[in-house]
């Protein structure tokens, strides 16, 4: 077993609309179990980095942490920094990882272990592994299975590490790609777009920024869709955003190309997520609504 010496979290912010000052889940679980938590503001600071050392760390590990550590940090434990990564890298360096695989339309993804290095997600691999992608499953529930895996991942990987037990993987770094952050605007749906890259934004978006679009005035975003599977046949001529099938169980959307997307679950801005069957009581939408990339002014 491991000795855990410190924990390094992010520091307080401001959450929800009440600007409530809330920590976060590490630091919550770290105090509750008597760690010794550090959340600087800057990794750069000296201060830190003295604190850091004093704590005498032979290892460190870092998941998800929102900032590049600095050469004087990383030379700090005599066996450096590993890092728990939600990729197959050289794939999907960067911090949305998971998102972007979804929003690509990949079947399989997973968890490497790698070495830190001053390079962003480019150090040498330590171990990996895969796992699908359902086409069914949204980003979250992606996510909290690839921490089941990486958990379990981590800590054998500490164990071989501590013991010199692992040959260290280069990255090939021209085959590298990046998962840029993701942004509120990216949710914004064209309904000119084939419906599977429609249904892969939907997936890979939840639970943050979510897809979203405008019917009339107002917004709503669209938390979940079916799978694409086949041609709408009802209709062979379809306006992109406009309703194809309405009834209490369906709601059908053309798209950019012959397959119309099925809705299954949306959120008027300001409300509660619904039901299609409660959506489509509530809002008496019918086969001659369309919604937009824009709002009707």
């Amino acid at each position: 077993s491991h000795s855990v010496v410190a924990v390094v979290t992010q520091p307080d912010r401001r959450r929800d609309r009440g600007q409530k000052t809330r920590t976060s889940p590490i630091k919550t679980f770290a105090l509750e179990h008597q760690l010794k938590v550090f959340n600087p503001t800057q990794v750069q600071d000296a201060k830190f980095r003295q604190l850091l050392s004093d704590t005498k760390p032979d290892l460190g590990v870092i998941a998800a942490y929102g900032q590049i550590l600095p050469d004087e940090l990383l030379k700090l434990p005599p066996y450096g920094f590993i890092n728990v990564h939600a990729s197959l890298l050289p794939d999907y360096r960067g911090a949305a990882p998971i998102q972007r695989a979804i929003l690509d339309g990949r079947s399989e993804t997973g968890i490497t272990i790698m070495r830190v290095v001053s390079n962003l997600d480019a150090g040498p691999i330590l171990a990996t592994n895969s796992r699908p992608i359902a086409l069914t499953e949204n980003a979250l529930e992606v996510e909290q299975a690839l921490a089941v895996i990486g958990a379990k991942l981590l800590t054998e990987t500490v164990d071989q590490v501590l013991t010199d037990q692992l040959r260290e993987q280069p990255q090939d770094h021209n085959a590298a790609s990046y998962a840029h952050r993701l942004k509120k605007s990216d949710g914004l749906i064209d309904w000119e777009t084939p419906a599977m890259s429609l249904h892969n934004k939907i997936r890979a978006l939840h639970p943050w920024p979510h897809a979203f679009t405008y019917w009339g005035r107002n917004r709503y975003l669209i938390l979940k869709s079916a799978p694409p599977l086949h041609p709408f046949e009802k209709q062979t001529k379809q306006t992109p955003g406009q309703v194809m099938a309405v009834n209490s169980k369906t709601l059908v959307i053309g798209t950019g190309d012959s397959v119309g997307l099925s809705i299954l679950k949306i959120q008027p801005e300001g409300r509660r997520p619904m039901s299609i069957r409660d959506f489509v009581s509530g809002y008496h939408i019918t086969p001659d609504a369309k919604f937009q990339s824009l709002a009707q002014v």
